[in-house]
This record gives C-alpha cells, sequence and structure tokens, in this order.
C-alpha cells in the first residue's frame, strides 16, 4: 500500500491524475453569435414618455390654444431619433467559458460569459442563466456593458461545485438604447457542462490479498514462495534453489537454512454501493468513501470493478487505468439514492454471473435495511472476503436534551449489536462521520 502523501499527489482538481488533463469545456468553440432580435420593444419608460406627451393635446382642447399642440414635436422627435439611430445594427458574439469539465464536490469555481457586439452600445444586459442547485459565491451572473464595435466585454462569477453533473444552458442578452425607451432580449442557447466530483480522503487499504489471483501486481500477498519481499528462515528442502540458502544462519545453526519470500499478487475488488433512499442522510458519505478507496486502488494498481445498486442497477466491470477510473468516477458523480427493495437479488445475481471468482469485496452501506443486510449475508455465504464502510447515520444527530441522549444511547446499542450479529460475514468499520474514515479503518484494521 502506498502511503497517503502518494497516493493523493496523484489526484488534482485542475490536472487529474498523474499527466492526464481534463479537457477544456466549450471556451470560444461554443460561441454563438446572436442577432438581436429585429422586432424591438418599448418599454415602460417610453410608456411613461407617451403618456405624458398626451397631457399637451388634452390642455389644448379644454384651452382651446391648439398652438400648445406643438409642444408634442419634441416627444416625437426624440423617439424617433432613439429609434433610428441607436437601434442594434449587427450581431453579437458571446461564449462561456469555465476551467475543465471535472471540479471536485465544494469546490469554488470561476465562470466568465465573454461578449463581443459588431455594433456600439449604450447598454447591453448579459444575464447567465445558473442552475439553481449551485451556490453564487461572489460575484454576479448579470451584468451591463457600454461597449464600442468589437469590444470585448467579460462577465465573471464564482459559483461551489456540488456533486452530480451541472449544465449551463443560456445566456440572455437584453439591448437596450441611452435613454432606455426601446428594448430587444434574446436567449442564447450555449451548453456548458460541469461535473462535481465527490471529494477524496487519504485512506489505507482496509482488504488483503488472500485467495486472489496470481498476477504480478503491488500488493502483498500471505502466500509464500519465491518473491520479493523477505518473510522469514527456515530449513531448506530438496529442490528448493540453491540462490536461497542464507549461509550466515546455516553456519549459526549447523543446518542448511534457507530464506522464504512473500510473494506479490494482483488482486481484483469488487465495490459495492447501497444506493437506496433509506440512505439519503448518509448518501454523500457512502459516495466519498467508494470514491476514495477508488483511488487507493488506482495508486496501487488494482483491477476493481463497481455496483452500483440503484433501482436500476449500474454494473462496470472489473478493468484497471485511468480511463476506467474516471469512468466509475463519473457514475458516482451522478449517484441518487432511489427506491431499490431488491438489492440482494441484485447482488446474489452479480455475485453468481459477473463478479470475479474469489475477487475481495468492498461492500459501502449502513446496513439500514433488511435487504441491504440480506445482501451481505449472501456474500458471505458465497464465500467472497467482504469488508463494509458502514457510515453510522447516528452520529449525524445531536441530541439537545437528556431524553434524547438517552435514546440516542438506546439506539446506539442497538445498532452494535446489529452489527455484532452481521461480523459473521464480513469486516465491518462502523464509521464515526464526524471522524476521518482513515481512522476509523484503522481502528478495525491494525496496519
Amino acid at each position: 500500500m502506498k502511503d497517503g502523501n502518494s497516493m493523493m499527489q496523484g489526484f488534482s482538481p485542475v490536472t487529474g491524475l498523474g499527466s492526464q488533463p481534463y479537457q477544456p469545456s466549450a471556451i470560444p468553440a461554443g460561441q454563438k453569435e446572436v442577432e438581436p432580435p429585429r422586432g424591438v420593444s418599448p418599454t415602460a419608460e417610453l410608456g411613461l414618455l407617451v403618456a405624458s406627451a398626451w397631457v399637451i393635446p388634452l390642455v389644448a382642447f379644454f384651452l382651446l390654444r391648439w398652438e400648445l399642440a406643438y409642444l408634442v414635436l419634441p416627444y416625437v422627435t426624440l423617439v424617433s431619433i432613439e429609434y433610428l439611430l441607436f437601434k442594434p445594427q449587427g450581431e453579437i458574439k458571446v461564449w462561456r467559458s469555465v476551467p475543465h469539465h471535472r471540479f471536485l464536490e465544494g469546490q469554488e469555481v470561476e465562470v466568465e460569459v465573454h461578449v463581443v457586439p459588431e455594433f456600439s452600445v449604450e447598454h447591453l444586459v448579459v444575464r447567465d442563466i445558473v442552475p439553481e442547485e449551485l451556490e453564487i459565491v461572489s460575484g454576479s451572473p448579470e451584468k451591463a456593458f457600454s461597449l464600442r464595435a468589437g469590444e470585448e466585454g467579460v462577465l465573471k462569477y464564482t459559483v461551489r461545485i456540488k456533486r452530480g453533473v451541472h449544465h449551463f444552458e443560456r445566456v440572455e442578452v437584453s439591448y437596450r438604447d441611452p435613454l432606455g425607451f426601446f428594448s430587444a432580449d434574446a436567449f442564447v442557447e450555449l451548453f456548458t457542462e460541469a461535473i462535481g466530483v465527490p471529494q477524496v480522503y487519504d485512506v489505507p487499504t482496509p482488504y488483503s490479498t488472500r485467495g486472489t489471483k496470481i498476477t504480478i501486481g503491488p500488493l502483498p500477498s500471505p502466500l509464500i514462495g519465491e518473491g520479493l519481499e523477505f518473510h522469514a528462515v527456515r530449513e531448506y528442502r530438496p529442490g528448493d534453489p540453491l540462490k536461497i540458502i542464507n549461509w550466515k544462519a546455516t553456519a549459526r545453526t549447523g543446518k542448511i537454512m534457507a530464506n522464504e519470500f512473500e510473494s506479490e499478487r494482483k488482486v481484483d475488488v469488487v465495490f459495492i454501493v447501497d444506493a437506496s433512499r433509506n440512505n439519503l442522510p448518509v448518501f454523500d458519505y457512502l459516495i466519498r468513501a467508494a470514491a476514495s478507496l477508488m483511488l487507493n486502488a488506482l495508486n496501487d494498481g488494482t483491477s476493481f470493478g463497481l455496483l452500483l445498486a440503484e433501482e436500476v442497477p449500474l454494473w462496470v466491470r472489473v478493468d484497471y487505468g485511468k480511463r476506467h477510473f474516471f469512468k466509475c468516477i463519473d457514475f458516482l458523480s451522478t449517484a441518487k439514492p432511489d427506491l431499490n427493495n431488491v438489492i440482494a437479488y441484485q447482488v446474489e445475481h452479480l455475485a453468481k454471473s459477473a463478479f470475479p471468482p474469489r475477487a475481495q469485496i468492498v461492500y459501502f452501506s449502513p446496513l439500514l435495511t433488511k435487504e441491504s443486510r440480506e445482501a451481505l449475508k449472501i456474500l458471505g455465504e458465497l464465500g467472497y472476503k467482504v469488508v463494509v464502510i458502514s457510515p453510522n447515520p447516528n452520529s449525524l444527530y445531536i441530541p439537545s436534551t437528556e431524553e434524547e441522549e438517552l435514546a440516542m444511547k438506546l439506539v446506539e446499542l442497538r445498532r452494535k449489536a446489529l452489527l455484532r450479529e452481521l461480523s459473521a460475514y464480513g469486516l465491518i468499520i462502523d464509521w464515526d462521520v464526524k471522524k476521518p474514515l482513515k481512522a476509523a479503518i484503522a481502528e478495525v484494521i491494525k496496519l
């Protein structure tokens, strides 16, 4: 297992893993040329002006002084000049840019909207339509510009990314003449996708390689034989190669002694995420834990698969490498808890038909439902080595009264008794989510 620092250095929200960069979003390739609507509409300001202009002929009528009607001419002249001289003539180029496609959840991302008119405009309002689920932490998605022909204006604001896929789809461009008598509004279809990937923790490897397939890999296996790591000294056996004889131990004991090495073997791991709706309070913790152990497996060169046990299960077959890692991370990023009462059937079917023989299973579930507990029993009865990462929903609740505190103690006792019963089917890591996952694993697995 690699140490935490080297493991985490491989992941960056900007450059991705290793030297593989993220591909940029639609940056000016996604730009659109917008023709402001030719049907320029009057504004409320023009309505007030026209209403006030009507006062003049009414006064002239009641006073029988028709020469006062000439006072309407300045109004007509002003409106005509505004309409004829300041009507938009040409196109406006608009594009949106974000640094990358993928971001860690909670990361603050600056979004830029660029606008370049082909004509001079005194008052151009640009408003980016931000996905409702994103929080704007600084700046504003709306800005008014006064630009010369060919001059570029930039609107900047910052959002906080949540886990999931977020679509920026439209930009609203509104033209106003200098006096605000006429307006021309247009929606620009401008698509940009931002993916919020789960946060990852520095975690140790919670599974062993006992009974796994014999191919070269970086994880130590308890299988004894010719390998890379020294294990012990034993008596020489007929058929052992001469190169493993330990001459110092032979001289000291008077018997021919040989070195014994620990072999290295590659492990297949299957990550199972219980996506039941009952797990909503701790669902993000499940996803973060799965993503963290996937990164750990990637850094260790371990092959892994993913079963996202939703109502319609998602199975990603066992594979390895960065491309496979990003594929699984994208699925975790979009995962949502839903109604799933058949997780035990899903797990049993895939365990018998798709899981590699003798694979290690890492099961992410708070074990709240009968179905989720039945799935664990099935895996154990089928002979799989199972590690359960179980976020404790009770650890999210802070009692405010003595009665609530007593009730929480009773609930915790019941949970501990249940986990003790289920420990016959796998190693269960009861995770108090107020503590780091690394500490929860270390409490159960002595590293």
